[in-house]
């Protein structure tokens, strides 16, 4: 897909998929390997999300990635995964200034990163910076409910629209968004109830993550999925492998494999014509031995 309209080639697919009724699947990557995981798995987008701050980067919060750090892992995840809509995250503190700082950083990542689109935030001025976005030609993902990015360093992610005024802002940013001319919407940890009743209003296709079945589809973050967090994963997530510790076993293996001299073998070494060996001995007895510094 690359060298294609960007606006119009993440807009075409995920309306084309709402339209249809075909489930949405968005998955987290970070790299080329998950990248080309979520291309050769059949997925319908790819989603470069500032979560790479906790699973990648291993900070506290996704606050402290910066805009250099997500660029490096979008150019990477494009080269992975060169066929599919790729949408990136806007790093906290890159964009909510002012309409200007938004779009120049959405700029970055559509030129540096091949990004599709990218994704901001929350409601109320955020909404303007959507529609300054959008109004440079970019597409925009938008995101309510718990906002990660809002969440401080160490602190837990709570639930969010358990209280009717909080689900009520919640709806109220959804339908601001969508007036403002984002394509699609990433609803997170939102009770089912009120997902539904605001699904049911919006005309742009909506992508769920712990905010139960009434979405257009669903995302989940590609560590907690196939089980590389090595950590206590989230109520929501389906995890649909366990690969962290046979990783930890192979590795394992290799340490003791090379401390009990059983790696390399036979099996693992290159050679030479005997010929050739002999003249490099017979010419490197006459290097001599370097002198001491």
């Amino acid at each position: 897909m690359t060298g294609a309209n960007s606006l119009g080639r993440a807009i075409a697919r995920l309306a084309a998929l709402k339209r249809d009724g075909a489930p949405i699947v968005m998955v987290t990557a970070y790299d080329v390997v998950s990248a080309r995981v979520a291309e050769a798995a059949g997925v319908d987008i790819v989603l470069v999300g500032d979560s790479a701050a906790n699973v990648v980067l291993g900070y506290d919060s996704t606050q402290q990635v910066s805009v250099d750090e997500l660029l490096v892992l979008a150019r990477a995840a494009r080269r992975g995964a060169p066929t599919l809509p790729l949408v990136c995250d806007l790093p906290f503190g890159s964009y909510e200034l002012s309409d200007d700082q938004a779009v120049a950083t959405a700029r970055l990542f559509v030129a540096e990163a091949d990004c599709d689109a990218v994704k901001i935030e929350g409601g109320g001025v955020i909404a303007d910076r959507a529609r300054a976005i959008v109004g440079a030609g970019i597409a925009v993902m938008a995101h309510v409910g718990l906002l990660p990015q809002q969440v401080e360093p160490g602190s837990a992610f709570q639930v969010k629209g358990r209280g009717a005024d909080e689900a009520l802002a919640i709806a109220r940013a959804a339908f601001e968004l969508e007036r403002a001319g984002c394509f699609a919407i990433v609803i997170e940890a939102v009770p089912e109830a009120i997902t539904a009743a605001i699904v049911a209003r919006l005309r742009i296709p909506s992508i769920g993550i712990g905010a139960g079945r009434a979405t257009d589809g669903q995302v989940l973050v590609f560590h907690d999925l196939v089980g590389l967090s090595g950590a206590r994963i989230p109520r929501f997530v389906q995890q649909y492998a366990a690969l962290f510790e046979p990783m930890v076993s192979g590795v394992r293996t290799y340490a003791r494999d090379v401390r009990s001299h059983r790696f390399p073998t036979e099996a693992h070494i290159y050679k030479m014509e005997l010929d050739q060996l002999a003249q490099f001995r017979a010419r490197f007895d006459q290097l001599g031995v370097p002198e001491d510094k």
